[in-house]
C-alpha cells in the first residue's frame, strides 16, 4: 500500500447555533453516531461531514458544500419540507451545461448546499461549450 494514498477527507462545516444545526441534518436523513458540544460526526450512507460549533457569521455565509446523490428531485421534495420547517431557503432543480441535476439549499447558519445527480451524457459533439471563466454557455 502507498504510505501517502489519501483514504478520506472531511469538511468541516461551520453551525452558528450547534443544536439547531444537528436537528436541521437529522431532518435531512443524515445520521449523527457521535458527538460532543462543539463537534459531531454527520453522515448519509457512505458520505460524511463533520458539523463544528462555529459561530462566525461571515465564514458561515461564504461556506458551501456539494452532495453527490442519486436522485436530486428525490432529495429535492425532502429539503422542501424540512426547509419550510427551519425556515431556510431552497431553490429549485435544474439541468447543469455540465451535466449535472442540481439545487441549492441553505442550512439554519447560511452554509450553501448543492445538492445533485449526474445526467446522461450527451452523444459526442453535442456537449455546449462553457466559457472556462463563468462556467455559462458559450456563444
Amino acid at each position: 500500500m502507498d504510505p501517502l494514498q489519501a483514504l478520506e477527507i472531511k469538511a468541516f462545516v461551520p453551525a452558528r447555533d450547534f443544536a439547531l444545526a444537528q436537528r436541521f441534518y437529522r431532518s435531512l436523513g443524515f445520521e449523527i453516531p457521535w458527538h460532543d458540544d462543539h463537534l459531531a460526526y454527520v453522515r448519509h450512507g457512505s458520505t460524511s461531514f463533520l458539523l463544528q460549533h462555529f459561530d462566525e457569521p461571515a465564514f458561515c455565509a461564504s461556506f458551501q458544500m456539494h452532495l453527490l446523490v442519486s436522485d436530486a428531485d428525490a432529495w429535492y421534495a425532502r429539503a422542501r419540507v424540512v426547509a419550510a420547517e427551519f425556515g431556510v431557503a431552497v431553490g429549485e432543480p435544474a439541468d447543469r451545461p455540465w451535466a449535472m441535476r442540481d439545487f441549492t439549499l441553505l442550512d439554519p447558519s447560511g452554509v450553501l448546499w448543492r445538492i445533485a445527480h449526474h445526467l446522461p451524457k450527451a452523444p459526442q459533439g453535442s456537449e455546449p461549450q462553457l466559457d472556462g471563466r463563468t462556467g455559462e454557455s458559450a456563444p
